[in-house]
């Protein structure tokens, strides 16, 4: 099974390559701004904060996708260095920055209209709602239901874009792709070995679902909520400086790690499942 396969040649990629580690842990720190700056001292401060760091992420995660899997695919076969980073960054730099500006643009459109979703929801679960909301009548169960139908499917549909376009930026870098070709091979890609994509997926959202749960509640301990606006289940828990430097270099180790087994992971598994899908025009 390739997805089961892959994983120890991403392993051995990384164990020879820990700068795959160092500069998976450099874009994770530049991610931390947001902790940095306690809401509970300055809302505004930190809103500010995190909108800066959101414009900036956006202008560098593409440079990074692009430098790390270029590095990732060279650990493979043997040694890699910062100097890949900057050539694949560079030169892939614009086909990767369109299509995350696109794919942000349709994760926004889902997201408003399941938020949407919900809020007709609950207001038609609700006889005599807040000004504002539309009316509907509370027996009319059907269309809550019709409604609730539409959220679960615009939630579906996401996921299977997501989970059809996973390989985009594979393609662009491994394959040195055109970016709509690129879209293309991704899908077609998956398509042709769902049997292997989905236990890929699946392997993948079992890592990381614990460790998005372990990453929130290290965000919950550096930057806690307000004491009157913090649920009443949430522990309270004081950090000293030297605690709170712990938990984040801690929370960078380990997402420096992941983020390189993750993406050498990757490009293992896109890898094999080219060699069973040739793009059109190459002889397998």
């Amino acid at each position: 099974m390739p997805a089961l396969r892959a994983i120890r040649p991403a392993v051995g990629g990384v164990a020879r390559n820990p700068v795959l580690v160092a500069v998976s842990a450099l874009f994770a720190l530049a991610q931390f701004p947001d902790l940095i700056v306690r809401p509970t001292a300055s809302p505004g401060l930190a809103a500010a904060v995190s909108a800066l760091t959101f414009g900036v992420l956006i202008l560098v995660v593409p440079f990074f996708q692009g430098g790390l899997l270029a590095m990732a695919d060279e650990a493979l076969d043997g040694r890699t260095g910062v100097a890949t980073l900057v050539a694949a960054g560079r030169d892939h730099y614009l086909p990767l920055l369109v299509a995350y500006l696109a794919l942000v643009g349709v994760s926004l459109a889902f997201g408003f209209l399941f938020v949407v979703g919900i809020v007709l929801g609950v207001a038609g679960s609700v006889v005599g709602g807040p000004a504002g909301f539309v009316r509907i009548p509370a027996e009319d169960v059907t269309l809550v239901a019709v409604l609730g139908i539409i959220v679960v499917g615009l939630f579906g549909a996401y996921l299977l874009v997501t989970f059809f376009l996973q390989f985009y930026a594979h393609a662009v870098v491994v394959e040195d792709a055109e970016l709509v070709a690129a879209f293309r091979r991704s899908v077609r890609l998956v398509r042709s070995n769902l049997g292997a994509a989905i236990p890929y997926t699946v392997i993948l959202a079992a890592v990381g679902a614990p460790f998005g749960l372990l990453v929130a509640a290290a965000a919950l301990t550096l930057a806690p909520p307000a004491i009157d606006t913090a649920p009443a289940w949430l522990p309270s828990v004081e950090l000293g400086t030297l605690g709170t430097v712990g938990v984040g270099v801690g929370v960078v180790a380990v997402t420096g790690l992941l983020g390189a087994l993750w993406t050498t992971y990757s490009v293992a598994f896109y890898r094999a499942l080219a060699e069973r899908t040739p793009a059109p025009g190459r002889q397998a």
